[in-house]
């Protein structure tokens, strides 16, 4: 009976399977990033509170960011090029249940040196969720490649929104302990992540029992050389946009609680906003791409928004906080593309690409998060905002990029 089952299976058209699939699939995996990415942006949306009760200088507050990003930035790639030759469905909720583990550490922490191999723990489950949970959404696209991928970053950056919301709410008025409650979240994320897997794991059955090898077709005829170099363009692009993402997630509260004096709560609300801003703009990158090509968002996102920073130092409260929803909606825009270009570039490779570009990504945030520290100490947080503002102007070399769109027309 089994058996009969499995061939039934078996014989479904694939891309009526993705069809009937896509948007539970896609939505659920979105709602794993936003637990997973909600319970990591919990530690620097904390800062304020370590930095008071451990007497922690914006050095230190930047190692904690290092040692995070680091650690889910080094092992990425290589889980992503394991998991495309031997996928790993149920390393999803593992991966949940070390951010799980890092944060019921960080609760109990009772020095600098136990916060950083507490944030680790954190560090290594995102880097084993991203490239599986990349991989997922890739498959459940049903060719949609770029509005899989927002949907998926979208629940990232919603999460990363809802993170410093819900510690200023919880954690600030009470202290570091009740970081502890976000852990019963991580069971959640567990229970859904296992939803996905098995979905996941059902995929791989069918197309063992079919004896299919996915192969992507390459669409484009550049030579080796020119990927790489388009892969080095979008590397520097990445660069570009989590180094300024850094001085905003790590330091925005500190810049504004020394420029403008306002209270540690209120800091927080201005974060969300911003964050709230970086989840819609990412909702809107990918279908542009698909519709218009992803090299066009690309330069617009990342060149489009220099306007915008280079102001932000020089503005009124009022002003920071609505340049810095503009600055998210516009920057955020960018990684989705960015993502599906990459793969486009490297076609079959996704957990590899995926791991890749995560794992940078991550830490550039974490790079830039310790230089900006070190400068803050150096000058002042204002100063780290007034040459964050540059940053953008780097956008310019997209231009150097192929279109892969028109080469697709073309063959």
């Amino acid at each position: 009976m089994k058996n009969n089952s499995l061939s039934t299976a078996a014989v479904i058209d694939p891309k009526k399977l993705a069809q009937n699939t896509v948007f539970s699939i896609l939505f659920t995996i979105s709602l794993g990033h936003l637990i997973n990415d909600m319970l990591q942006a919990v530690i620097p949306a904390v800062y304020p509170v370590m930095k008071e009760k451990f007497s922690l200088s914006f050095t230190q507050i930047g190692l904690i960011t290092l040692t995070y990003q680091l650690t889910a930035s080094i092992l990425q790639p290589f889980i992503g090029f394991y998991t495309d030759r031997k996928p790993r469905p149920y390393s999803l909720a593992i991966a949940m249940g070390f951010t799980m583990m890092g944060l019921i550490a960080v609760s109990f922490a009772s020095s600098f040196v136990n916060i950083l191999l507490s944030v680790s723990l954190i560090g290594i489950g995102s880097s084993i969720f991203h490239p599986e949970a990349s991989r997922v959404a890739h498959l459940a696209s049903g060719g949609k490649k770029g509005l899989a991928q927002s949907i998926f970053q979208l629940g990232g950056n919603a999460g990363s929104a809802i993170g410093p919301l819900l510690a200023a709410l919880i954690v600030v008025p009470y202290g570091q302990f009740y970081i502890i409650w976000f852990a019963l979240i991580a069971i959640v994320g567990i229970a859904v992540l296992s939803v996905i897997a098995k979905w996941y794991q059902e995929q791989l059955v069918i197309k063992a029992a079919r004896k299919q090898v996915a192969v992507e077709e390459n669409h484009h005829n550049l030579s080796r050389n020119r990927v790489i170099w388009s892969l080095g363009i979008l590397l520097v692009l990445i660069f570009s946009k989590y180094f300024y993402m850094a001085s905003m997630t790590s330091y925005y509260t500190f810049y504004l609680i020394d420029k403008f004096h306002v209270s540690v709560q209120e800091s927080q609300i201005y974060l969300f906003a911003f964050l709230g801003a970086v989840a819609a703009g990412t909702l809107i990158g990918g279908p542009l791409g698909d519709r218009f090509g992803r090299k066009y968002i690309i330069w617009i996102s990342i060149l489009g928004v220099a306007p915008f920073t280079l102001l932000l130092p020089y503005v009124s409260l009022f002003w920071v906080g609505i340049l810095s929803v503009v600055i998210g909606l516009i920057i955020s825009s960018a990684f989705s593309a960015i993502l599906v270009y990459a793969t486009e570039l490297v076609p079959g490779k996704v957990g590899m690409i995926a791991g890749l570009f995560f794992g940078f990504a991550f830490g550039m945030g974490g790079l830039g998060s310790a230089i900006l520290g070190k400068i803050a100490d150096n000058n002042s947080i204002e100063y780290v905002f007034k040459i964050c503002a540059f940053l953008p102007l780097i956008g310019v070399i997209t231009g150097f990029l192929p279109n892969l769109e028109r080469k697709k027309k073309v063959a």
